[in-house]
């Protein structure tokens, strides 16, 4: 646990000047605790890594330049209040008729390359309380830290959140009440704890294209020097290229509504491929030519009221040539335009009435197919056509004979069916997690046409916030199969919670798998380990969670498992990789306290090292420990080889 600092509330004290040398003794005395203050305040949608350095950045530039103002509340309270000030700062929306202010850009120092850094994962408490600051303003979450990190009174809370800029502190301790007092003992978490950190490789493949990019560019501006200066040969009038405004025939048939290519509705039965390009042409707007004018156009040069949003690595430029039109009719209260070029779906949305603004979407799905083998790309059963009210409606495939809705939170329940109108789209059904509370996890069952004579394939898709909704699959990562039966749901009803854990990621497949069963001491019952692993479309910043699922102590709603480890770009828990080892500190119901790990595979030994020493032979370990021992895991398989800790 951090000390709590002195001079800890505002208001007792006699004035007094702060100058430089106090304040820096001052942050060099509660830097840990100032870090951790900033990083709490920061909106999480940055990112763990830059709220990280933009944590260490903000405390480090909040030294005053000399002797500072007289404060009544000593040093701590002034460099407390400049980080705070900071951290909204950084909050803020950037306006075009403002000028930034600094800790609104990135952080300059400190800058690490190559690494990414973040701190230690929590468990599921942690990851529902980032949930709920997510959704918070900055005052409030503001607000929340002060009162729970700090100790802070509300009179106290209000006083500095008003000297920090924030418009109505009032308003922000109201909307922080939301959240409950269950979270303040995990501010303390080391979630929360910038200055414990891990460091992970940054997309090493990436970086090199990057770097022979930045090689090239720099070979490109030397030539294009050299060749300006050239008298009369260089790029002027008799130059290789065309004039300004000239036109281009590529860019202009990609323009022309009447060069989208159409396909006829029953072109996929006559044909050997299974994805986008035999997806029929529907929608009672397809022949609207104004309306796909003005989506192209968009597409092409999208204007500054234009809400653009893309996947992950999805470039967002304009069609090499004439793209290929998926749907054009209206979804709720927006005239939509599905597109697909060979490498993206585009989404383009106005409203119906005329006012409002245009929404431009992007989706990679290269390489999709309507394949049944372990693996295959998802996408090609259904895209998201709209989302209104906290509901979602899908434009699905033209081999999906049938849609229903379940509920994986309850494995048993029937699924209900989801009318669809003759273009394809569905009914609006719930968006899974669009609300705080995970009481329902509502997700789109597909029923395939057979091939080849017999039952037809069932598939589960959840939507993750993005055009491409994401299979989900059940199985060890040699043979993932599709969420079909009784028992993969119920396998499936204590994972879907900690989905929004790989939301908005460019995720296509989530396979979910049980890897490891454990009795638990003292007669506790037992414990499964499972290990969840969500692929993306570009193949790379996968994500893994491993959990361990205690027995529930609820009849009723399972459970969530608690996150033991968690990952991203790794191989781990896939078909590459599959064997994974985690472990958590686990306390019984007599009090004591245990470290129990599980490994994945044909593991020959597991054992811990550090605040726990320990080893059993076989995947499965329990020892002895205490609160707040940390223990380094590591196991070896049959075959010798050293398997670590997920992390």
């Amino acid at each position: 646990m951090l000390g709590v600092p002195p001079h800890d509330t505002v208001t007792a004290g006699p004035a007094a000047t702060v100058d430089v040398e106090q304040a820096e003794a001052v942050l060099v005395e509660h830097y840990q605790r100032l870090a951790r203050l900033a990083y709490l305040v920061l909106p999480p949608p940055l990112g763990r890594n830059r709220r990280v350095l933009t944590a260490h950045a903000l405390v480090q530039r909040s030294l005053p330049r000399g002797r500072a103002a007289a404060t009544a509340d000593g040093g701590y309270a002034y460099v407390r209040g400049r980080v705070l000030r900071q951290a909204l700062d950084a909050g803020r929306t950037l306006r075009r008729a403002a000028w930034p202010r600094r800790a609104q850009l990135p952080p300059l120092l400190p800058h690490v390359w190559g690494l990414r850094l973040f701190p230690r994962s929590g468990g599921a408490d942690e990851l529902a309380l980032d949930r709920r600051l997510s959704g918070l303003s900055g005052g409030a979450r503001a607000a929340f830290v002060l009162r729970g990190l700090e100790g802070l009174t509300d009179t106290d809370v209000r006083r500095l959140l008003a000297a920090a800029g924030v418009e109505d502190p009032h308003a922000a301790l109201v909307e922080a009440d939301g959240i409950g007092t269950e979270g303040v003992a995990l501010l303390e978490s080391p979630e929360y704890d910038p200055c414990s950190l891990q460091a992970r490789p940054t997309d090493l493949l990436r970086r090199r294209q990057h770097a022979r990019a930045a090689v090239a560019g720099v070979a490109a501006v030397a030539v294009c020097g050299a060749l300006v200066g050239l008298p009369g040969g260089g790029w002027g009038a008799d130059g290789a290229a065309a004039p300004a405004y000239a036109s281009n025939p590529a860019a202009e048939a990609a323009l022309d509504p009447a060069k989208v290519r159409r396909v006829p509705a029953n072109a996929w039965q006559a044909s050997s491929r299974t994805d986008f390009s035999v997806w029929p042409t529907r929608g009672a707007l397809a022949a609207d030519r104004p309306l796909l004018r003005r989506a192209l156009a968009v597409w092409a040069r999208p204007g500054a009221s234009v809400r653009v949003s893309s996947t992950p690595a999805t470039p967002v430029g304009p069609p090499m040539g004439p793209a290929q039109l998926l749907y054009a009719g209206e979804v709720d209260r927006a005239r939509v335009v599905l597109l697909y070029d060979g490498l993206r779906i585009a989404r383009y949305a106005e409203p119906r009435t005329g006012t409002g603004s245009v929404a431009l979407d992007f989706a990679r799905v290269d390489g999709a197919a309507a394949d049944t083998a372990p693996g295959a790309a998802p996408a090609t059963y259904a895209l998201v056509a709209g989302r209104a009210d906290g509901n979602v409606r899908y434009l699905t495939a033209p081999w999906v004979t049938a849609t229903s809705v379940r509920d994986l939170l309850d494995p048993a329940g029937d699924a209900v069916p989801l009318r669809r109108g003759a273009d394809g789209v569905t009914d609006p059904l719930p968006a899974p997690g669009a609300r705080r509370e995970c009481g329902a996890w509502d997700v789109l069952e597909v029923a395939e046409r057979p091939t080849g004579g017999g039952a037809g394939a069932v598939r589960l898709l959840t939507d993750l916030g993005e055009l491409t909704p994401a299979r989900l699959t059940s199985g060890p990562p040699s043979a993932p199969a599709d969420v079909s039966g009784e028992a993969a749901r119920a396998a499936w009803a204590r994972t879907a919670c900690l989905l929004p854990a790989v939301r908005s990621h460019g995720v296509r497949t989530v396979n979910s798998w049980q890897y490891a069963s454990q009795l638990l001491p003292e007669s506790n019952g037992g414990a499964r380990w499972v290990c969840t692993r969500a692929d993306t479309w570009r193949g790379t910043d996968s994500r893994v969670l491993a959990q361990f699922q205690a027995p529930s102590a609820n009849a009723g709603a399972p459970q969530p498992g608690a996150i033991a480890a968690r990952a991203e770009d790794t191989a781990a828990c896939g078909a590459r990789e599959p064997h994974v080892l985690a472990g958590v500190l686990w306390k019984s119901r007599g009090g004591r306290w245990y470290v129990l790990a599980a490994g994945g595979g044909e593991f020959r030994s597991v054992r811990t090292t550090g605040g726990v020493t320990g080893d059993a032979r076989g995947r499965l370990l329990a020892v002895p420990a205490k609160p707040g021992d940390r223990a380094e895991l590591d196991g070896r398989l049959a075959d010798g080889t050293r398997v670590g800790a997920l992390r």
